[in-house]
């Protein structure tokens, strides 16, 4: 590395105004990565920077983007900040930001000289689209879309039957490596209109994604970066048309009414913008939730842009490229509404958000949070548990999980303490779906969710995870407002036909609603379903007394689902009861799997000798059942097991409430603290003997030896 100058600039350099290139810097450092911009700012205080002045670490340790920005506007002055933002990116081999920077830029003094109503428009999308509200957002909460954006896994590919299996089953490990493998071939949002490998450039787009997947997102993130001159140059306008806005829906318009809803300025250039339709783009967001029929003939479609109709005619004759034809489309659905919409729309580019990968899921936790401390702590945890790392691929799941830790992290007790369970994550996760729905299919979504429920717990008893029509029929589940909601729908095809197949965003959701078979009370309905499983939840424990693995899933989330509050949550939001009808059969069954016929013949002490077990009493959150559930108990046997952060917290719920615990034997046990890839996860030998030395996460010592406190003749073992 070079030496820096210790001086501040002398002569910044002018040009651009200070307020647009400032626009440009901060747009530039929010699209980096957290290690992106780590390595930007460190590169800005140590790197060699060609003579010019290094900024004072002291000033950058802490920076955020808009921090940066502001620095390195006061020590370079607008123009020479961005001189040397190119530069460090160049530097840092993060040459593509480099290159849209300088494009940016250069387009910026052409800005200028855009007619005054498109200047206007792009200014009004910015300050639009550049903030955003979660959904727990208070009044006047709002983040930087920019900042807050992931990189999403987008392919354009149709996948055949096997593959999809292989997606929506896989957990953990090889579900990270699916999704690697999906994110090597996947495209970028800049590249959906451009010209094919055959040269042919498609005008009608469609973006496919499961509820909370990220569509709207990613279609406001558009919105924002083609009013930065980030992508889509070759339009003049891009309006976007939401389907759930009420309003939409109810009056007569024009294409020209719409056109003008979406600009700033009540009387926009029409007859100009109108006049080159082949530079309009319009971006429909949420297909799936228009609620009228495209089954219109040609007749009475509309093919001038000043005629008004009803909208549901605009929006079809402008599907079915009556009206405006030269313009493109960029429409965003669910899958279950991708037949609906080849009715009336003919589709040239197909394709799907996938969700994250494991390193967009990790980039995300640290734009969540900020704080890199607390960011890995929460990432790590999750990564422990394999099930809600797999669903964390689901940005809505993603953020529900970092809505929740963040809170947690900010009491005492930290993760360990008041824990939002898998239970209690899947919970959320249906409540953010269902309170999507308008008022007007709330009413018969109980009816809809006990079929659903049958549907899945037929399908967990044949282990099936693709359904075919037919099924979903039989269910009655074929209404649209419970497809593009809770299932998504896969086209295949077969000899030389296209078959329409079912199935839930992943096997563990599917598992999560096959729990709530067993738990919700019957209620008479107009239309039994088929013949399916049995509410026997005894059948299910026994044939998982068996399979060992096939069921433990949908065992951990009954647990899970009797919690109270679980149970509160669930039936206020769903308008469903749900019994605890069977607590006492899993609390017979849960003691009885753990006295097995050797142990008795040996006369072996009675202890708990499967971490499962841990597992279900901490997904159910009860710690009288739990003391309850061990008592006949006097120890815990864990034998040549590798025990993540996630187990030990789960481990310690169990031992704190222990009220017969003597002994503990955790012999050839492993204590993780990292995963093991990072290359930190498996604690050194010979620490065999001493509490303190264990590797067990510090929650957990903590409460083992306030244990030992109560119970100074407790057995530790790790040998």
């Amino acid at each position: 590395m070079g030496q820096c100058s210790g001086k501040k600039s002398q002569a910044p350099r002018r040009g651009s105004p200070p307020g647009a290139a400032g626009e440009l810097l901060l747009h530039t450092l929010e699209d980096l990565s957290q290690l992106e911009f780590k390595k930007f700012r460190d590169a800005l205080a140590h790197g060699d920077l060609g003579g010019r002045s290094c900024i004072p670490w002291g000033r950058l340790e802490k920076a955020d983007w808009m921090d940066t920005k502001n620095i390195m506007l006061d020590f370079y002055g607008g123009e020479g900040a961005l001189d040397m933002a190119i530069t460090v990116l160049e530097r840092i081999q993060v040459r593509n930001a480099a290159a849209r920077l300088r494009e940016s830029r250069q387009r910026g003094g052409k800005a200028e000289g855009l007619p005054d109503f498109q200047r206007n428009y792009k200014k009004a999308i910015l300050q639009a689209y550049s903030r955003m509200k979660d959904q727990n957002a208070r009044v006047g909460d709002t983040v930087s879309l920019s900042a807050r954006y992931s990189k999403l896994v987008i392919v354009n590919k149709h996948r055949d039957k096997e593959e999809r299996e292989d997606e929506i089953v896989a957990m953990g490990r090889r579900h990270a490596e699916i999704m690697k493998e999906q994110a090597s071939a996947s495209i970028v949002v800049s590249d959906l209109f451009k010209p094919g490998p055959d040269g042919w450039t498609p005008k009608v787009v469609v973006l496919l994604g499961a509820a909370g997947m990220g569509k709207t997102m990613t279609a406001r993130k558009i919105m924002l970066d083609w009013a930065s001159d980030k992508v889509f140059a070759e339009f003049d306008y891009v309006f976007y048309i939401h389907c759930r806005e009420g309003n939409l829906l109810t009056s007569q318009a024009s294409m020209a009414d719409l056109i003008t809803q979406c600009c700033p300025d009540s009387s926009p250039p029409l007859a100009e913008m109108l006049g080159q339709p082949e530079k309009l783009l319009f971006l429909i967001d949420g297909f799936d939730e228009l609620r009228f029929s495209f089954d219109r003939p040609q007749s009475e479609l509309c093919s001038q842009p000043f005629e008004k109709r009803p909208v549901e005619i605009i929006l079809s004759s402008l599907f079915r490229r009556r009206l405006l034809p030269e313009s493109s489309l960029l429409v965003t659905t669910r899958p279950a509404a991708l037949r609906t919409l080849g009715k009336c729309l003919d589709c040239e580019r197909y394709a799907e958000i996938l969700g994250f990968s494991e390193v967009e899921r990790k980039e995300y936790f640290h734009k969540f949070f900020e704080n890199a401390e607390q960011a890995a702590a929460a990432f790590q945890f999750v990564r422990g548990n394999e099930t809600l790392f797999t669903m964390c691929q689901v940005p809505i799941v993603c953020w529900i999980v970092c809505t929740v830790m963040k809170q947690q992290l900010g009491r005492s007790g930290g993760l360990a303490c008041s824990p939002k369970t898998t239970t209690g994550i899947y919970v959320l996760y249906l409540l953010a779906l269902l309170r999507s729905l308008s008022g007007r299919l709330k009413p018969s979504m109980p009816g809809v969710l006990r079929r659903l429920c049958c549907l899945a717990a037929d399908g967990v008893w044949r282990q099936k995870v693709l359904f075919e029509e037919k099924e979903v029929q039989g269910y009655a589940l074929d209404q649209r407002e419970a497809l593009p909601l809770l299932l998504n729908e896969y086209l295949f095809q077969k000899d030389i036909f296209c078959v329409s197949t079912y199935s839930f965003i992943h096997l563990s959701f599917q598992e999560f609603f096959a729990a709530l078979f067993y738990l919700l009370e019957e209620e008479g309905e107009a239309e039994k379903p088929p013949a399916g499983p049995t509410r026997d939840v005894k059948a299910l424990l026994e044939s998982y007394g068996s399979s060992r693995n096939y069921f433990m899933l949908t065992v951990r989330f009954l647990f899970g689902l009797l919690n109270a509050e679980r149970r509160r949550e669930l039936e206020e939001e769903m308008g469903c009861k749900i019994s605890p009808r069977i607590t006492q059969e899993l609390l017979a069954w849960l003691q009885n799997s753990q006295q097995t016929a050797l142990a008795l013949l040996m006369k072996e002490t009675a202890a708990i000798r499967e971490l499962e077990v841990c597992h279900c009493l901490y997904e159910l959150q009860d710690e009288r059942f739990v003391a309850t559930a061990l008592d006949p108990f006097t120890g815990v046997c864990l034998r040549g097991l590798n025990l993540n952060r996630f187990d030990q917290i789960v481990l310690a719920f169990s031992v704190k409430n222990f009220p017969t615990l003597e002994w503990l034997d955790f012999g050839h046990c492993s204590f993780l603290w990292d995963p093991p890839e990072d290359g930190t996860g498996q604690q050194p030998a010979g620490q065999a003997n001493r509490l303190e030395k264990s590797g067990l996460k510090e929650e957990t010592l903590q409460k083992l030896a306030a244990l030992r406190e109560v119970k100074p003749n407790l057995n530790i073992g790790y040998l």
